[in-house]
């Protein structure tokens, strides 16, 4: 998902088409390389400007790095409230719409849909997942604070997300609902990391293969599935 460095310099590009330029480029350095590794002048050299342009279009690299957050945050947090309300509304045997066959129905639902909702937003610049989870900012600074905020808000969707698939299934321990968010949230940040390394598959394909994965993952345990662990008799403490 490289930019093409650009030729065109500073002549004759509106400023708002260069400031696209720019977010883009920003975007895709933090994203690759995080906020303290990132360089302002691979920035420029990527749209074929100016560092001194870099600083009169956004000011210092916190700034940057705040206009490149603010609306890969403010997607990511809608898309996956909006998968969360589909999947609610749906009902818990709702698919995803590339999902099809009984094997895909086993792994479908809310799951599926914020996947796939994740991996459409983030199409055209994959590394802007990593922005919202960068551990290199300064501490005090705004950009770590809206940072903070929409991880905030992501961990509440999937707590709740995670937490209703339990109660759905009859379960109610607190436990089971924090390991069950940790293991999401570790398992999509995973899976962006194998997306963009694969650059040829699309969100469609992406949702297709997660549907295949679940419906494998799910028939790996079927007695786990019931409530019952290898080792554990029926109704023994899990």
């Amino acid at each position: 998902m490289a930019t093409p460095p650009s030729r065109a310099g500073t002549k004759g590009v509106p400023r708002a088409r260069r400031e696209e330029q720019i977010l883009a480029a920003a975007t895709e350095e933090f994203g690759s390389r995080g906020y303290a590794a990132a360089s302002l002048p691979a920035v420029a050299a990527r749209v074929g400007v100016t560092k001194t342009l870099l600083h009169q279009y956004f000011g210092a690299k916190q700034d940057l790095y705040l206009a490149c957050l603010t609306p890969v945050g403010d997607r990511l947090v809608a898309v996956i409230r909006a998968a969360v309300a589909e999947g609610a509304a749906a009902g818990p045997s709702a698919t995803g719409p590339s999902a099809t066959g009984p094997s895909a129905a086993t792994a479908a639902g809310t799951p599926l849909l914020v996947l796939r909702a994740i991996f459409t937003a983030l199409e055209s610049r994959r590394e802007a997942w990593f922005l919202v989870y960068e551990t290199s900012l300064p501490p005090d600074s705004e950009a770590a604070r809206r940072a903070a905020e929409y991880r905030a808000a992501v961990n509440r969707l999937a707590a709740d997300g995670t937490a209703g698939l339990l109660a759905a299934a009859g379960h109610a321990d607190p436990l089971d609902a924090d390991a069950l968010n940790h293991v999401w949230q570790g398992l999509v940040a995973t899976l962006v990391r194998w997306w963009i390394k694969h650059p040829d598959q699309s969100p469609d394909a992406m949702a297709r293969r997660c549907a295949r994965l679940f419906a494998v993952a799910a028939a790996l345990a079927p007695a786990a599935a019931q409530g019952h662990v290898p080792g554990n008799p029926p109704g023994g403490a899990g």
